[in-house]
């Protein structure tokens, strides 16, 4: 059921009022909220995995380890840490300046907006939440409209759990989250489509409110000729199969030497029939696409693609399956290589040297992962230095999301700003600068007041003169 729009404005309102009276600053009262989420994902994960069964066709297993387990485990870890994340900071400083007291506080921001996608409903909603809570802030969560029995589950579990004083869900489609977008917010976090994304940053700009935007983007695989093609199949078809590769961290296409196409062909058959002996199309491991136009999308892709198919999916309109589709001899400007898939198709693009990889990868839009196979540290290197992508992971696919340490973050057209964990608490917090200037610094200043002596020039200017040294190149 959607949100009346006309309450948007009350409900944001109340929220700030909410920030502005202090019941979020106290350290315990955050650490209970998230305590809280944490019994909210392990308490409701039955009608969790039931509603996003029925929206999405998603694996149970599938739900309990990538989004309730992860909600719990972080969670817990955010309130743990949070004492040591909040303390203020006192940097060190020159000893002509220690008297002034400088200080750096870790101010909550105020009222955010997050805006989850339909994908991994779960951890996309409440990973953001956790830090907007860690932080001392408020918050409204608009989930997708396309999960509607998710949608309305978190309307109706989340104030079970949470201060509704300080968290809302607001459902709805695009009239909602219009409405959503024409107030002014202290921060968005926008997680989905770079199209979407555009609109949400014009929005913000009206206001000049910060903004994270987590997006996507074509994530390659580029494989070493001399890595074991046998494990990198493996690793990356499983990648793929998560979510039916609707994931914005999925293996999209995969540059690899011409000599060795065929054998990775082979070896992705052999760990496909491994991994559903009795294909996929029936089996309970293997999601659905999430609606009839993502579908229709994806099985248009596959008809104009000039590549050819060597693993063959079986498709079920009706369900919304469509099994993973391998094609080989793929080359640019084909229709597999136009968008992010967002799906179970993995094109093969075969390249004559590594130079070629890197240039065929840097001709596009800066990646949200690039994934390397391979064992040589040189090789390794070389793509650190020479390429650009949010993260880059070597020797497997997908399984950076398990460190929660390491901050996730896109760059150019697949997003900007941090999140997991402290980045996610660190983006909804101001570090607030401070001094408290003595009486008796008075001395000191003396000479910042006009009129100035020749003394007081050539001291207040000395930093003109500091010698430089000497650069070694």
């Amino acid at each position: 059921m959607s949100t009346f729009a006309s309450t948007i404005p009350k409900i944001r309102d109340a929220l700030q009022a909410t920030f502005r009276s202090g019941l979020t600053r106290p350290l315990p009262w955050r650490q209970h909220q998230l305590y809280q989420l944490a019994r909210m994902a392990q308490n409701e994960r039955e009608l969790i995995c039931d509603a996003l069964q029925k929206d999405l066709g998603k694996p149970k297993t599938e739900v309990l380890v990538n989004e309730v387990g992860s909600i719990v485990e972080r969670a817990v870890k955010c309130a743990k840490q949070l004492p040591e994340w909040a303390k203020t900071e006192y940097p060190d400083v020159p000893d002509r300046r220690k008297s002034w007291r400088p200080t750096i506080y870790k101010a909550p921001k105020g009222t955010a907006l997050i805006i989850s996608p339909w994908n991994y409903p779960m951890i996309l909603s409440f990973q953001p939440l956790m830090g907007a809570i860690a932080a001392g802030c408020t918050a409204i969560l608009k989930p997708s409209e396309l999960l509607p029995t998710f949608s309305q589950l978190l309307e109706e579990i989340v104030p079970k759990y949470l201060d509704p004083n300080a968290y809302r869900v607001v459902n709805g489609a695009v009239p909602e989250t219009t409405k959503l977008l024409e107030l002014q917010w202290d921060h968005i976090f926008y997680t989905g489509n770079g199209k979407v994304a555009r609109i949400v940053a014009s929005a913000a700009a009206k206001h000049l409110t910060p903004l994270t935007l987590e997006l996507g983007g074509k994530s390659p695989v580029i494989i070493d000729s001399a890595y074991d093609i046998d494990l990198a199949a493996k690793r990356i078809l499983w990648g793929k199969c998560n979510n039916a590769g609707q994931i914005c961290v999925a293996p999209d296409y995969v540059l690899v030497q011409r000599d060795k196409q065929d054998e990775l062909v082979k070896a992705f058959q052999k760990h496909y029939n491994a991994f559903f002996p009795k294909g996929a199309l029936d089996s309970p491991l293997f999601g659905s696409i999430v609606s009839d136009s993502h579908y229709k999308r994806l099985t248009s892709l596959l008809s104009r693609t000039k590549g050819e198919v060597v693993l063959q999916g079986r498709t079920d309109a009706a369900r919304r399956r469509l099994e993973p589709t391998i094609v080989k001899n793929v080359v640019d400007g084909d229709s597999l290589l136009e968008e992010e898939i967002f799906g179970p198709i993995l094109p093969i693009v075969p390249v004559d040297s590594l130079q070629q990889a890197i240039n065929f990868v840097n001709a596009r839009s800066h990646p949200l992962v690039l994934y390397a196979f391979s064992e040589n540290e040189s090789l390794k290197q070389q793509l650190v230095s020479e390429t650009q992508s949010g993260g880059i992971v070597f020797n497997d696919t997908f399984q950076q999301l398990a460190v929660s340490e390491l901050p996730f973050t896109g760059v150019g057209e697949s997003g900007y700003g941090y999140q997991f964990m402290k980045h996610t608490y660190d983006t909804f917090t101001q570090l607030r600068s401070s001094i408290d200037m003595p009486k008796e610094a008075e001395a000191d200043l003396a000479m910042r007041y006009p009129p100035h002596s020749e003394e007081a020039v050539r001291a207040l200017t000395a930093a003109v003169y500091k010698p430089i040294p000497a650069s070694r190149l």
